[in-house]
């Protein structure tokens, strides 16, 4: 969903911070218990398959190859999504509802998605899952243009001290991460690949063009990069607030400011959000980013096996 993580990295593996106990807030469908599901058919060319996809959201079922708007006014989008490139219907699962202890909870998976045009296999593809605070414009009409369909965060203007969630993890340990774009030969790239979560407090502000800049008032990305030998319950993590560049830990190619996000403006136009400083102490966020993903390198790169769950997800004040 996004190349880099261009922002403060809590250098975590299964941590919990201790965080002064407070008032907790769940996000909508937080609890991870209602789905979408959809039932789509993809194109003959491509084996005319029936595939499932699910969305959180109010528990609906629709048939049919319709593009999805988030239902029941659920926050979440996610990286299952249903393409139409020249005509060709073809879709993607990485996250389903899965169960943990009485209830469910949302899995995320990165996988090879392999393609196969008139039953010769010719195109595979790596693809993590993610689930997000925005929406996902369907259907996705090309590869390089899946990042400008996302409407990236949320309006929100409280301050909460921390996110708090349940998580579990499967981690295959390797040195080395895979990179499949499905139209070039598979790489190999360097370094361990990381289930992730990130929150990102921002101050945006549009201009008479419709352009989007924001500051950076709140920030917490954690890194998982072991398997936990079942759920972690009730982790919190605190949000750090305005300019962290003076930590002793600050690292500018981790810390520094995005310029990688897109977002519907107010002319329903899809633009680049591009963070221009750190707010100041106190100034009020108008828009809140929250992601899980089960890798970190970005768009086609990880590692096949890498999941992550996660239930439960609340904020604390």
């Amino acid at each position: 969903m996004y190349k880099k993580y261009h922002t403060f990295l809590l250098f975590v593996s299964i941590a919990v911070f201790a965080v002064a106990a407070g008032r907790e807030e769940p996000l909508g469908y937080g609890d991870m218990e209602r789905w979408v599901t959809r039932n789509i058919k993809e194109s003959s060319v491509i084996g005319g398959h029936s595939k499932t996809l699910y969305e959180i959201g109010p528990d609906t079922i629709i048939d049919g190859n319709i593009a999805y708007r988030n239902l029941g006014r659920s926050p979440w989008g996610s990286s299952n999504v249903m393409a139409k490139v020249a005509g060709v219907v073809k879709t993607n699962t990485t996250v389903e509802p899965d169960s943990h202890g009485s209830g469910r909870c949302a899995r995320l998976t990165t996988h090879v998605e392999q393609l196969k045009v008139l039953g010769l296999v010719n195109i595979n593809v790596l693809a993590a899952g993610s689930i997000f605070l925005g929406d996902m414009k369907e259907p996705i009409t090309g590869t390089k243009d899946g990042v400008k369909n996302l409407n990236w965060g949320i309006p929100f203007k409280k301050s909460p001290k921390a996110l708090k969630f349940d998580y579990k993890t499967q981690i295959p340990v390797s040195p080395t991460r895979v990179r499949q774009t499905g139209f070039s030969p598979k790489t190999t790239v360097p370094g361990q690949d990381y289930a992730v979560a990130l929150l990102i407090l921002q101050h945006r502000s549009e201009d008479a063009s419709g352009n989007i800049t924001a500051k950076r008032v709140g920030t917490l990305v954690v890194k998982y990069g072991k398997s936990t030998s079942g759920w972690v319950e009730g982790a919190t993590y605190p949000i750090l607030y305005g300019n962290i560049e003076a930590r002793p830990d600050y690292d500018a190619e981790l810390m520094g400011l995005r310029d990688i996000d897109y977002a519907r403006n107010s002319k329903g136009q899809s633009v680049p959000v591009k963070e221009t400083g750190w707010a100041a102490p106190g100034e009020t966020p108008t828009h809140l980013i929250v992601q899980f993903s089960s890798s970190h390198g970005g768009a086609y790169v990880g590692t096949p096996g890498n999941t992550l769950w996660v239930d439960n997800v609340k904020l604390v004040y």
